[in-house]
């Protein structure tokens, strides 16, 4: 029985340890409240919907946006997603400075939004201001210092 006290106490104590060692983030996008269990581990943090809502949202905040328009057989829009999008730095100056905006360019919208945007190869990273006027567009794979290096422009441009 002492035995049995001390193992539930152990492990009480492990789970408020690990609970208390991560935090919760709270991230409002589209008028929805999303509760997200955060890791050391920092990343872009993207909104999905409808463009029109993202853009009213930007105009709103005053906010230029950057949008992610992949495909989902795209090797290199993989390649961002898993490798510059997880940079702590790139999330860190893009979660501060942009609306975040991914869409699938052959799914929904996006459909559409590819004819509009022109874009006809993949990835293509997409920079508005908040008026909604695109002011850079950046195709192919870039890493993490080359996207920071781009957004800073981008936000140089009205």
């Amino acid at each position: 029985m002492f035995s049995y006290k001390i193992h539930r106490s152990v492990i009480v104590l492990v789970l408020c340890l690990f609970i208390s060692l991560m935090k919760i983030n709270i991230v409002y996008a589209q008028g929805q409240t999303k509760y997200f269990l955060s890791t050391a581990k920092k990343e872009i943090i993207f909104s999905s919907g409808k463009w029109k809502d993202i853009a009213a949202d930007a105009l709103k905040n005053s906010k230029y946006i950057f949008v992610d328009a992949y495909t989902s057989w795209c090797g290199p829009c993989q390649q961002l997603k898993d490798v510059t999008f997880k940079s702590k730095d790139t999330a860190d100056f893009f979660n501060r400075n942009f609306i975040n905006y991914t869409l699938d360019m052959e799914k929904g919208e996006g459909v559409e939004l590819s004819d509009v945007w022109n874009v006809f190869s993949y990835p293509t990273l997409l920079f508005f201001n908040p008026e909604g006027k695109m002011v850079m567009k950046q195709t192919g794979y870039v890493d993490e210092k080359q996207l920071i290096t781009i957004g800073k422009e981008a936000l140089m441009r009205k």
